[in-house]
């Protein structure tokens, strides 16, 4: 194994994961509840491992030939941070809750699982940054697979680590007032997001 390699994709990848997006507020979020924190995390860390491997495997040179697969994601991308950075705003002015370990309802897996598919892969910046960035970066590394190993370690390292570190914070959200300020940041930074996203 090439140890340069490994730490090169390791650092790329983390660099492109790091920055404070719809994905990683909602599995912070879901971390902060303790709900189906495990499940989540592999999840968005399985995603970035196929997109990783997928750009690496050559992928990219797919979606620069038919970029209107990317074009898709986008408007979809918009559409559903909208939706639920409005749905975050509402609930800071009209929800009052805290979370407590006590009697606390637990969310539907269901339902988490297909917002997690909607930020996850909904979102054309993760196709750009993995199947793109991450595939031609690749393409200078002396071993691909030991650069996408990297890469994917990153993102289980990242993932997990967001949302068990999130239990830190749960005496702070002790406080319905504190909720509702994150519901509120949230919701302004999904809409941002889709503003973002959509003048790309």
């Amino acid at each position: 194994m090439n140890i340069a390699d490994y730490f090169s994709g390791f650092f790329l990848g983390l660099s492109l994961i790091i920055a404070i997006g719809s994905q990683n507020a909602f599995v912070l979020k879901q971390g902060l509840k303790r709900e189906h924190v495990f499940l989540i995390c592999l999840f968005c860390a399985v995603s970035d491992a196929l997109l990783i491997s997928a750009g690496v495997a050559g992928f990219g040179a797919v979606t620069a030939r038919f970029p209107q697969v990317v074009t898709i994601a986008k408007f979809a991308g918009v559409v559903f941070l909208v939706g639920y950075g409005l749905q975050s705003l509402y609930a800071s002015v009209k929800l009052s809750h805290a979370l407590t370990t006590e009697g606390q309802a637990v969310g539907s897996l269901k339902k988490a699982l297909l917002l997690c598919i909607g930020f996850t892969w909904l979102n054309p910046h993760v196709y750009l940054d993995t199947l793109v960035l991450v595939g031609m970066v690749s393409t200078g590394a002396s071993s691909k697979l030991t650069f996408a190993l990297g890469a994917v370690s990153a993102s289980f390292a990242f993932f997990f680590a967001l949302g068990y570190g999130a239990q830190l914070l749960r005496p702070l959200f002790a406080k319905p007032k504190a909720w509702n300020i994150l519901d509120a940041l949230v919701g302004l930074l999904m809409l941002y997001l889709a503003w973002h996203l959509y003048n790309s």
